[in-house]
């Protein structure tokens, strides 16, 4: 047996933890987790051991495909060569920005873009050639109220306070669930390990959520909450501080401004006023931001059950507001930024914001992408800028994004689509070309992403565990493809292509840990091959002000665009009059977005996708254990099983995120068998943050009756 020991980080989560791959030839042996890793410490989730389900898996393609239309109006798929699928995709989208406009071509880059770093350095060879306002990704579902008060407050989208939990005292999140996302905006391996050592010191947890979550359960107190209040229980919280003199920016207070303004705007927002809203009582409120205020060192941290909802921008201020005015932020035990070893806050544009609109609803852009709520709707729009051909990269959004049914009927009107991805799926289906790349195991990496949000500097470069098949093509390489073969038919100059590794060599090279800048590390890329399990950098330091990239390298808390959402929320605060229910998410440790339903070791075990319901509202609608309910928003309808819990709080169901695999024409068969319904069939495009443009997936009003 020639057996051999890979040292590999796991690309499917955000925890990026560190493995240790055994093989025997091209057989996968075992996956574990490497103890050496100075990030995730040997912790390993089922998602890392299902590497091998992906990289094993039947349904992966192998080779491009063509739709090929049959004149009876049907279609079959067709293998065809990489030059034929690249020359076709060239000519196709050059031709229709030719006829039609820049902006008649679509792009929609999804979530497992920012896992690859291939897909992260050479997407420009393509898009540098197609500056189309009409592009789009998932950040407006998922995290973009976190980079737009990044940009506001600390000036880069990428500067992004990391909760350090490892030194911390008192720890305040709402809408997380780190014990089944392993952290998100927050690369933190084997959570569960760190929450107990926080309790064992005598810190505390406290969470807020419209469910007893896998981590509300761990927590030292968990309160329930009402989908979509979240901002006015930030606010009850920031009132009470101002309103008993517990203010105390410390360190921070050389360079904030802003604070007495915020003062004046958020004195009416009682915790009594915030009380039948959020169904927190005042008192408990009030308790919560004395103990905050007067710990050691504290944490408010929210993540997706908060940014995803109709004030999730707000939310996100909130928070970093209350890090702030309790001297929490870059304080140890609080919140801090990171020094990543390739630094991208230092070489990557700090982002902007409304400087364009969507040409339908008028949706301000975010670093030059539009909210994905919108894409429908510019597809089908007739008019100048109408989207006639869409490129797809690595993303599902007929399965991820609102109003699901819609976007997938859309689809079906554009003249060209062309998809770079692994699956035929719910998304892809509707393609004119699929282009394959290789799997995660049959290229090198380096978490350009995620180092940013880590709860430790590290480094780490994994060597690909197989080679590439002969013939196949990695994602950098397809983009730098269709990039040359556009250049050529626009008669521009092709620039030169520099592979990944190189990129990030030059990037290590001018780094913070390199020898340039006189660091004992002298970081190179031939220094992390010689340490494959990665280089320790260290706990998070403070560094403001000079991490700060504003002009005058202050932190001006009044932003104004917040300010005037204030009084916006006051006015649009009302109870519900009527008996519907609130949809929420769910995560679970075994998911992460649509395409890992593909895979026995994810998907085995009792149905995930059920609606959980609180047996209160069961009995109030005669709906027992296991009944087949009609679940209805305004936009559509699905029906789903009911599964009783007390852990969800009356008033509100829960769906979870991804399922909906009974499209035909797809071609994922283990997904088919746990097929599950879609929860954005049923979320609503029209919900949206109105301060970012992210979509509002949590907290959308629905009724459900027994079907």
């Amino acid at each position: 047996m020639s057996t051999q020991t890979h040292h590999r980080a796991c690309p499917l989560c955000e925890a990026i933890c560190g493995l240790l791959i055994e093989t025997d030839g091209s057989e996968i042996l075992s996956i574990k987790g490497d103890p050496e890793d100075p990030l995730s410490r040997g912790h390993i989730c089922p998602k890392a051991v299902a590497l091998r389900d992906i990289h094993e898996d039947p349904d992966r393609l192998r080779q491009p495909l063509q739709r090929v239309h049959a004149a009876n109006g049907s279609s079959e798929w067709r293998e065809i060569s990489w030059q034929e699928a690249l020359d076709t995709t060239a000519q196709r989208l050059v031709e229709i920005a030719r006829r039609d406009g820049v902006d008649t071509i679509g792009i929609y880059l999804g979530n497992p873009t920012v896992h690859n770093y291939g897909m992260m350095t050479h997407q420009r060879n393509l898009f540098r050639h197609f500056r189309s306002k009409n592009r789009f990704s998932a950040t407006s579902v998922d995290q973009l109220p976190h980079h737009l008060v990044a940009l506001w407050l600390f000036g880069h989208k990428s500067l992004l306070p990391i909760p350090d939990i490892d030194r911390c005292d008192y720890f305040l999140m709402l809408g997380a669930n780190p014990l089944a996302s392993n952290g998100s905006i927050w690369t933190v391996p084997d959570v569960r390990k760190r929450i107990k050592a926080l309790q064992r010191r005598g810190g505390k947890l406290v969470v807020i959520d419209p469910r007893r979550t896998e981590t509300a359960q761990l927590a030292s107190e968990h309160h329930f909450i009402n989908p979509g209040s979240d901002a006015l229980f930030l606010l009850a919280l920031l009132q009470t501080l101002f309103a008993e003199d517990l203010i105390s920016p410390a360190h921070l207070a050389e360079f904030v401004t802003g604070l007495d303004e915020v003062a004046a705007a958020v004195a009416g927002f009682t915790p009594e006023f915030a009380q039948p809203h959020t169904g927190i009582d005042a008192a408990t409120t009030r308790r919560i931001a004395r103990e905050f205020a007067t710990a050691g060192a504290g944490i408010c941290y929210g993540r997706m059950g908060v940014s995803t909802q109709r004030h999730g921008t707000l939310c996100q201020w909130l928070i970093q507001i209350l890090n702030i005015a309790t001297g929490n932020l870059d304080r140890p035990g609080g919140s801090l930024f990171t020094l990543p070893a390739v630094d991208l806050v230092g070489h990557s544009n700090p982002g902007g914001f409304a400087r364009h609109h969507s040409r339908v609803r008028q949706l301000p852009e975010f670093d030059r992408e539009l909210p994905v709520a919108a894409l429908a709707e510019e597809i089908t729009t007739p008019g100048q800028g109408q989207i006639r051909a869409l490129f797809v990269g690595a993303g599902n959004p007929v399965l991820s994004t609102p109003n699901g049914r819609q976007l997938d009927e859309a689809l079906t009107g554009l003249e060209f689509m062309v998809c770079l991805d692994p699956y035929l799926n719910e998304t892809t289906r509707h393609a004119d070309i699929i282009l394959p790349p290789t799997s995660p195991l049959e290229h090198d990496h380096y978490d350009l992403a995620f180092h940013i949000n880590a709860i430790r500097n590290t480094a780490r470069h994994s060597e690909a565990v197989f080679p590439r098949p002969e013939g196949a093509l990695h994602d950098w390489e397809i983009f730098a493809e269709l990039g040359a073969r556009v250049a050529v038919l626009l008669g521009e100059e092709a620039e030169p292509v520099l592979a990944p590794d190189v990129i990030i060599d030059h990037g290590l090279q001018s780094g913070p840990y390199s020898a340039s800048q006189g660091s004992v590390q002298a970081l190179s890329l031939a220094r992390l091959r010689e340490q494959p399990s990665g280089i320790d950098l260290g706990p998070l330091q403070p560094q403001l002000p000079a991490r700060l990239q504003t002009t005058d390298r202050r932190i001006n808390c009044a932003t104004p665009q917040v300010l005037d959402e204030l009084q916006r929320l006051r006015e649009s605060c009302a109870l519900p009059d009527d008996d519907r229910l609130q949809l929420i998410g769910r995560r679970h440790l075994r998911s992460n977005n649509s395409w890992m339903h593909n895979y026995h070791r994810l998907v085995k075990g009792k149905p995930r996708c059920t609606l959980l319901m609180h047996p209160q509202d069961m009995q109030a609608r005669n709906i027992s254990e296991g009944t087949t309910v009609t679940v209805r928003s305004r936009t559509a309808a699905l029906t789903a099983t009911v599964e009783a819990s007390n852990d969800i709080m009356p008033g509100v169901v829960s769906l979870p995120h991804g399922f909906g695999h009974d499209r035909p024409g797809a071609r994922l068969h283990t997904a088919a068998r746990h097929a599950g319904v879609s929860c954005n069939d049923i979320t609503d495009e029209q919900q949206l943050d109105l301060l970012s443009g992210n979509a509002a997936i949590n907290g959308v009003p629905v009724t459900v009756a027994t079907a």
